[in-house]
């Protein structure tokens, strides 16, 4: 089953790598979707595929780069969308 979810990270996630930590958790997981810096200090995916790739990947969001330090992961279930690919943004 596909399923789509959208994530808002706060902590040290910025200036650590952690938007090509994700891009390649998506990559290992098969997924598609982006994420990017937001303005606020916080990270910002979505990503859609399979239930349990999408729960794999949402362990390593909570895990992170060496250098992160996540604080907190909020996720939001949203109706996939058939996206393709995976972009990192800004």
């Amino acid at each position: 089953m596909i399923v789509a979810r959208r994530y808002v990270i706060t902590g040290r996630v910025q200036g650590v790598g952690y938007r090509f930590f994700v891009s390649e958790a998506a990559r290992v997981e098969g997924l598609h979707g982006w994420v990017e810096n937001r303005p606020d200090g916080a990270v910002e995916a979505r990503v859609e595929g399979d239930r349990e790739s999408v729960i794999r990947f949402e362990r390593q969001l909570r895990r992170g780069p060496s250098h992160a330090r996540v604080e907190e992961v909020q996720a939001f279930d949203e109706a996939p969308a058939g996206s393709h690919g995976f972009i990192v943004r800004r």
